[in-house]
């Protein structure tokens, strides 16, 4: 008897719907899965026979063929095992097949019965509404984040007794429930590290804010323990509150790298990723066999905090440059080839030299000038222009430690950002374009008009500083945010002075 299962499998940061087709017949007993399984799923046959037996039912002594449709894509994970194990039972009428007909399964199966969280509940909540489908049944593990999808009834099961039972209509389970305006529109549940923590350094502070204000990146030089970490660790409290859009685009992809939390259904506060410098380039990218984001695809609406950047082997960041650019990722391997969203603030920190003493007034370097030059020389110059800030970060001195006055705090230099904020997606609203950080050519020529005296400057300082095409564009970005922060329609002089100040590197911070 044949029995179909409706199921689902993650590609990329989307689902798609997969048949699961089980044919119980008469032979001898054995027990294949096709349609292109991977391991995980060929050793589903064992943990689907223990359970099937362990829960009390009757598994045949049959030849059992499950199919997995489309058969022309890959499957992965072990989310088929409570699917294939529900086939099985229903091609042996132990279970109803009429109530299948608009119902998605998932789920992983121990051997004594139990059911075990998946991967990628969201998305596949969202493909099962998108295709029709009314009732969806999961482990109770990810049955929250999978309610946040309106007009889909989210049944969480703990184990193959329930699932059966809730099928033969038997037993009741109540559909999970969660409000997704609620959870966006409340206070952030995570206590972020205030700005105010942080003595002196004023300067850096206001190009913090910049930086927050127009999604710009930004890197920061200083010797040890100037505050170059401390402050990186603070930003994500003065980025605006995530919108509705972007706390779904980042808990799905949370939620199929397995690293969202169980009690945490969406994510609603902005990421925060800081790899250590030992990272591969397919840790920062992704990358394997199948395509799965990285790095900067989980830091995806958020910030990406790379602390002692020279450190980082070369290729690692040369990769860098494409989603940096686009604000996507794309993979391509011989099973598929996937785009992952990677639009993300990159904030990194260095020291100036190898003993991180260049520049410091009270400490010597040690650092011959050539020792010096190819500390910096391991990062290139065109990842360098994809940085729109550059900010040296000095000791910070006595008198600063000692007051008492630190500065404003986080919540109120947040207003002003989410004040600029909101000048920008009036500006380009009805466009993909949600920050000046990510202005292209066209718009930088309607939106970045500066007045006579500000062209002068810029002029005097690209002559003298012989900064690149980009560099231009980036001096042009940046002065639109701060001309933003101070709610100025037009870009004067002050702003693209100030603009300008925020290129360190190419005002030749390493010459002796």
């Amino acid at each position: 008897m044949l029995a179909t299962v409706l199921s689902s499998a993650v590609l990329g940061i989307d689902a798609y719907v997969v048949k699961v087709e089980v044919d119980v017949s008469d032979g001898l007993p054995a027990f294949s899965t096709v349609g292109l399984p991977d391991s995980a799923i060929k050793e589903s046959r064992d943990r689907v026979i223990a359970a099937i037996k362990n829960s009390g039912f009757y598994f045949p002594p049959s030849r059992i063929t499950a199919n997995l449709a489309p058969a022309d894509i890959r499957k992965t994970g072990s989310a088929f095992d409570l699917p294939i194990a529900i086939g099985v039972m229903a091609a042996t009428n132990q279970v109803d097949l009429a109530n299948l007909e608009s119902t998605m399964v998932l789920g992983e199966l121990a051997l004594d019965g139990t059911i075990r969280s998946i991967q990628g509940g969201l998305p596949i909540a969202i493909a099962a509404k998108q295709n029709g489908i009314k009732n969806l049944i999961l482990p109770a593990a990810n049955a929250k984040e999978a309610a946040i999808v309106d007009d889909l009834s989210v049944f969480p099961v703990e184990s193959l007794t329930d699932a059966a039972a809730f099928l033969n209509s038997a037993k009741e389970i109540s559909p999970e429930t969660y409000t997704l305006s609620n959870a966006v529109n409340s206070e952030d549940t995570q206590t972020y590290l205030d700005l105010i923590d942080v003595k002196g350094q004023e300067h850096v502070k206001r190009a913090v804010e910049v930086a927050a204000a127009g999604g710009h990146n930004i890197i920061m030089i200083g010797p040890p323990g100037s505050g170059k970490t401390m402050i990186a660790k603070r930003i994500p409290s003065i980025l605006p509150k995530l919108s509705t859009d972007e706390s779904l685009e980042t808990t799905k992809i949370q939620s199929i790298i397995g690293v969202l939390p169980s009690d945490t259904p969406l994510v609603t506060t902005r990421p925060f990723r800081s790899p250590h410098h030992t990272i591969s380039d397919a840790g920062l990218i992704g990358g394997g066999n199948v395509p799965r984001p990285g790095e900067v695809s989980l830091s995806h609406n958020g910030v990406l905090f790379l602390d002692e950047l020279p450190e980082f082997r070369r290729n690692v960041l040369e990769v860098m440059r494409q989603p940096l650019e686009d604000g996507h990722v794309t993979i391509s391997r011989a099973a598929a080839s996937l785009t992952y969203p990677a639009n993300f603030m990159l904030v990194a920190a260095m020291n100036p030299c190898p003993c991180g003493f260049f520049s410091d007034p009270n400490r010597e370097c040690k650092c011959t000038h050539k020792q010096i030059q190819t500390y910096v020389s391991r990062i290139s110059g065109p990842l360098l222009d994809r940085i729109d800030i550059q900010v040296e970060v000095p000791a910070v001195k006595y008198a600063e430690l000692s007051a008492e006055v630190t500065g404003e705090a986080s919540p109120i230099v947040r207003k002003r950002v989410e004040a600029a904020r909101r000048l920008q997606h009036q500006r380009f609203d009805g466009t993909s374009i949600h920050a000046n950080a990510n202005m292209e050519s066209k718009q930088i020529r309607e939106y970045c008009k500066i007045e006579s005296q500000a062209q002068d400057l810029l002029r005097i300082a690209i002559n003298q500083l012989g900064l690149s095409a980009r560099a231009y564009d980036r001096i042009l970005k940046v002065s639109r945010t701060i001309a933003d922060l101070d709610e100025n329609p037009s870009i004067d002089a002050v702003h693209v002075s100030e603009a300008i100040q925020y290129r360190s590197l190419d005002r030749s911070f390493w010459k002796k």
